[in-house]
């Protein structure tokens, strides 16, 4: 039985709580949680915690939210919890040299790929967006860089032709909390040998942005079923159409790609029925299966079709 060591864990997103969950009910003892200062969210935009200080609370753990860890007197606080070792997923902060140095241990960290594929902030989104076959966990060794440090636990899964950016991250979520559940053991006993990371074969998931998810029908059907699925839950692809003569926002949550080609300009609508909406893009159709008009709920496109007159159609023509 390995012995219980001290560890501190730092995480913010709702990825972010499996691990401290699996932390929590272990023999370790989780000290402190660090965590992003709470942000403004909502209709009213009041101050909302992180899922991971909603869960650190639950267990009456210390929580910890500063704008960084670069003030010593920040460092002074982290270095009196005389934590064993720090687990970090999903944080949203660099950590300087001098907190990775704290901990006996180091600072180790899950991430949602293959590493050195897909460093940085959206790795589950770009494997899908890429049209990666595969991707998978990677537990490692913190250094000063981003996602650079050697590589301590990996595992790995298939990208199905159907996964959205949504179905991929709570696959990933419960992959990354078995992963440090079966490696810590070995970890904490030195048994386990870093290796270190290819940087010629490393790229680079850059964060995601709302503009981006604007659907361009001049790419491929399979291209744009790609960008559906990765921004599903968020941004949410979405396109323009013509509401009474006049631009409106239609959001694209699940597509199809037709075995079929067209002559039709990218964006046009071809046909509307109770399969869903048919749009002509730079390459094959992509039939539309679930829509949100602006202002609604998720709906079948059939339904948004039935309501709407859309065949001849432009979809993202102002």
């Amino acid at each position: 039985m390995t012995d219980s060591i001290r560890i501190v864990y730092a995480g913010t997103p709702d990825f972010a709580v499996a691990p401290l969950s699996v932390l929590l009910e272990s023999d370790h003892e989780v000290v402190a949680v660090y965590t992003q200062p709470d942000r403004p969210a909502g209709r009213g935009r009041e101050p909302r915690p992180s899922p991971v200080k909603q869960k650190a609370l639950e267990y009456h753990i210390p929580v910890f939210q500063p704008e960084s860890l670069k003030s010593e007197a920040d460092q002074n606080v982290f270095r009196d919890l005389k934590p064993d070792l720090m687990v970090v997923t999903a944080y949203g902060l660099l950590l300087p040299q001098a907190v990775l140095d704290i901990p006996r241990l180091g600072c180790i960290n899950i991430h949602a790929s293959l590493l050195p594929r897909w460093r940085g902030a959206a790795p589950i989104q770009r494997a899908i967006l890429a049209g990666d076959e595969k991707t998978g966990i990677t537990i490692m060794q913190m250094d000063k860089g981003l996602d650079t440090g050697d590589m301590l636990a990996m595992q790995e899964c298939s990208i199905s032709d159907d996964e959205t950016g949504s179905s991929l991250h709570d696959r990933l979520m419960v992959m990354g909390s078995e992963t440090l559940v079966s490696m810590l053991p070995d970890f904490i006993q030195g048994k386990v040998l870093g290796q270190r990371q290819d940087d010629a074969l490393a790229t680079y998931a850059s964060k995601l942005s709302k503009q981006e998810a604007t659907i361009d029908w001049s790419l491929s059907a399979r291209q744009i079923d790609r960008c559906v699925r990765a921004y599903n839950a968020w941004p949410v692809a979405f396109t323009s159409w013509q509401k009474k003569n006049k631009p409106d926002v239609l959001r694209v949550w699940q597509s199809e790609v037709l075995d079929a080609t067209s002559n039709a300009a990218a964006g046009t609508v071809l046909s509307c029925g109770r399969d869903g909406i048919d749009v002509a893009t730079g390459d094959g159709i992509l039939r539309l299966l679930q829509v949100q008009p602006s202002g609604k709920k998720v709906m079948a496109a059939a339904d948004f079709a039935n309501a709407h007159h859309l065949d001849g159609q432009v979809l993202g023509r102002e």
